[in-house]
């Protein structure tokens, strides 16, 4: 495979659904030297982290406590995506985002997951979240209705326009 920036990276992926974790190893099995650990758990998931760098971590938020592994995975500097089918919802996308994750990507979308994991190593928080929203802003507005964003409007827009600065996060132990 020619040049990517996903070769010679070291990914780790949490999800309970091992067929998840076998569909993402698919995927990325023609880049050259990556390396994708994967778990199956929490405790797993955790032990990982705490023990290699990551280039990315990829999680689920259900049946692995994908907040707490977002929290550590932060707090460690590793670029981090969440992945979701059951907790797809703008209350866990709001709190996915303002916790300090690049993407949020609905498990129906992962056969594009390359591009997804190609933006959040080349492009900054900012525009890699811009980006999200022009892939699935379409997917969002279907799923959760026009409305959706109207409670924190002013948010959503800072976010969907690239102007969103998570600030500090405020990490919890």
């Amino acid at each position: 495979m020619p040049e990517n920036i996903l070769n010679d990276k070291r990914i780790l992926a949490v999800d309970d659904e091992p067929d998840v974790l076998e569909s993402l190893a698919e995927q990325l099995d023609d880049f050259e030297g990556l390396i994708l650990d994967t778990a199956t758990d929490f405790e797993t998931g955790y032990h990982l982290l705490r023990s290699w760098t990551y280039d990315l971590v990829i999680l689920d938020i259900m049946g692995v406590r994908g907040f707490d592994l977002l929290n550590a995975a932060v707090f460690l500097g590793f670029p981090t995506v969440m992945l979701t089918a059951h907790v797809l919802s703008v209350r866990a996308l709001k709190k996915s985002i303002e916790m300090g994750a690049r993407a949020y990507i609905p498990k129906e979308h992962m056969g594009d997951i390359v591009q997804f994991l190609e933006d959040v190593l080349t492009l900054d928080r900012r525009s890699g979240w811009k980006s999200v929203f022009e892939r699935l802003g379409g997917f969002f507005n279907k799923k959760f209705g026009p409305q959706w964003q109207r409670d924190k409007s002013t948010f959503w827009d800072q976010v969907i326009s690239g102007k969103y600065d998570i600030g500090p996060v405020i990490l919890k132990k």
